[in-house]
């Protein structure tokens, strides 16, 4: 247990109040336990607590990264608690999840040397980041570990794992600073999103300055995401004519920065990858002026795209050989521009944004996203849209978008204002969860895969698939999942929930033979999904949604 008269920077008193959180599904309850909370620090401690309840040990914009194993954070846990491999397994087999694993392991322990404060923990994970190699990560682990009680290693894990899971969820998260500090609620989610550090704009909320937050070149924002909707006839009930009608895209989801001669280029995940479509960077030079783009990478033959499998083969590689460029040359195709020269355009509606973008000289292998406006209704929108989804098939693509001309551009979110149709092809995005040995010319590979869609927090079975990936993606897989296995029950083993595929289906049915309460008829794995954080798998609500829709 924490002690409550412990000063507000200390770690203990950080941990109680995530206790708290966590204790209740009410939303005000949260609110009002971060409220009594945040005032209390100094602008640098409060700082880190809204980092680290963001679930993360730095900025979104901060391109560190701890790169600590499952390995060797079980290790750890494992020494400090003088605990078993079978009682580590068994505490993640009961949990799901590392951090409330480590907890249980280290119940009842006596940490040493001084109380760890917010700083300690904050210059701890600094110091992870910059040490090379195993070895002295792991000592940096030992020292962290050894000062912290169960309750502070339960949080120390979750933040590491990036799985807090504490039922606070970024936009409760900007809730309760705005609640805290008296500041407008969206002011302080504008706030956020340019600068793209919910400590700094802590920081900011309390002290007046929401509004100085600029967006920084380098220092990538949130995509707008878009709905998915089963068919046509849905359309119009999102919102009402004239509808901008785009291709969807079958590539890689990219943000592109360009600020004086300097060019980056963004996953969705906010990985850079720019050094991965050296191809597509001279166009982006040669584009006068300051700009932040939204656009798709993606490999086009005589302007068909080539299936997103075949390039698929370009995503891991650092670099990028003549022979690949040529066999999978990279397009990038711009659908939105978010800022140009000092001018933000989030709050200019679609329209007003793509008069911008018309006016950038794009030079291939740099395209504008094929785009036109559809102003009809009923049977002969339907009509209209669904020749159009013939035709965007017929070009290699995956179907459409369908975007309100009147809509902002808002980071990060998913609305009715963005419309996907996707109709000829049912899939979901979700997580690994399991694996198991394969028969025949694959029973020397982890071939078979169980996997989940997201309910909240928790992560719940839908179905289970061993078709539709390549053998060498397969030998590959088995590597990772022999690296990330937490338990080994030897046919089978459950794996770290850190790999996302995208999974097709004829239908979904209700049924008690997986944890969510539902299964796929003949799902089959479409592809890897490398470039999808596990935070934007599809929910338990689309799943039911379909199963009421089939």
């Amino acid at each position: 247990m924490t002690s409550s008269s412990a000063p507000a920077g200390a770690f203990s008193q950080w941990v109680s109040t995530a206790d708290a959180v966590r204790a209740t599904t009410k939303k005000l309850a949260k609110l009002e336990t971060l409220g009594a909370y945040l005032p209390g620090l100094s602008d640098e401690d409060l700082g880190i607590a809204a980092r680290l309840f963001a679930g993360t040990p730095f900025s979104r914009t901060d391109e560190r990264v701890l790169s600590v194993g499952w390995r060797a954070l079980s290790d750890v846990l494992l020494e400090r608690s003088g605990r078993t491999e079978e009682d580590l397994a068994r505490a993640y087999h009961t949990h799901a999840d590392i951090g409330d694993g480590a907890a249980d392991l280290l119940a009842g322990s006596v940490p040493s040397g001084p109380p760890l404060a917010l700083r300690d923990v904050r210059d701890a994970f600094s110091a992870i980041a910059a040490a090379r190699g195993n070895a002295a990560k792991r000592e940096l682990l030992r020292a962290l570990f050894a000062r912290a009680d169960a309750g502070a290693a339960r949080y120390l894990a979750k933040v590491m794992s990036g799985e807090t899971r504490i039922g606070l969820r970024e936009g409760l998260l900007e809730d309760a600073i705005a609640r805290a500090f008296g500041q407008d609620r969206e002011a302080v989610g504008r706030a956020h999103m340019l600068s793209g550090d919910i400590g700094e704009t802590a920081v900011r909320a309390r002290n007046g300055a929401l509004a100085d937050a600029a967006i920084a070149h380098f220092a990538p924002i949130g995509m707008m995401l878009a709905t998915p909707v089963l068919d046509l006839g849905e359309v119009e009930k999102r919102f009402p004519p004239p509808y901008v009608v785009e291709d969807k895209y079958d590539g890689v989801r990219t943000q592109v920065h360009k600020h004086g001669d300097g060019v980056e280029l963004y996953s969705r995940t906010f990985d850079r990858v720019t050094d991965r479509f050296p191809e597509v960077l001279p166009a982006l030079r040669a584009i006068p002026g300051d700009y932040v783009l939204d656009a798709e990478v993606l490999a086009l033959r005589d302007g068909r795209a080539i299936p997103f499998k075949r390039f698929q083969r370009r995503l891991g590689r650092k670099v990028v050989s003549d022979e690949l460029s040529a066999e999978l040359p990279a397009s990038l195709i711009v659908f939105d521009v978010i800022e140009r020269d000092g001018e933000v355009l989030l709050d200019r509606p679609l329209s007003g944004r793509l008069a911008v973008l018309k006016t950038l000289p794009l030079t291939p292998p740099l395209l504008p996203a094929r785009s036109r406006t559809i102003e009809l209704r009923g049977d002969e929108l339907v009509r209209a849209l669904d020749e159009e989804f013939a035709s965007a098939r017929e070009r290699g693509n995956e179907g459409l978008m369908v975007k309100d001309p009147r809509s902002p551009y808002r980071p990060g979110r998913r609305g009715m204002e963005w419309l996907k149709v996707k109709r000829a092809l049912r899939t979901l995005d979700v997580v690994v969860t399991a694996v198991e040995w394969g028969h025949g010319k694959r029973r020397d590979v982890l071939s078979d895969y169980t996997f989940a869609v997201r309910d909240g927090d928790r992560h719940l079975n839908i179905g289970k698939a061993y078709s539709g990936l390549t053998d060498r993606e397969i030998a590959e897989m088995t590597e990772h999942f022999k690296r990330h296995t937490v338990k080994d029950f030897g046919r089978a083993r459950l794996v770290e929930h850190d790999t996302v595929i995208e999974v097709a289906f004829d239908a979904i049915h209700e049924s008690a033979r997986h944890t969510s309460g539902y299964a796929m008829r003949f799902p089959r794995i479409v592809r890897l999904r490398p470039d999808k954080p596990v935070s934007d798998i599809d929910t338990l609500d689309t799943v039911r949604s379909i199963a009421e829709g089939s």
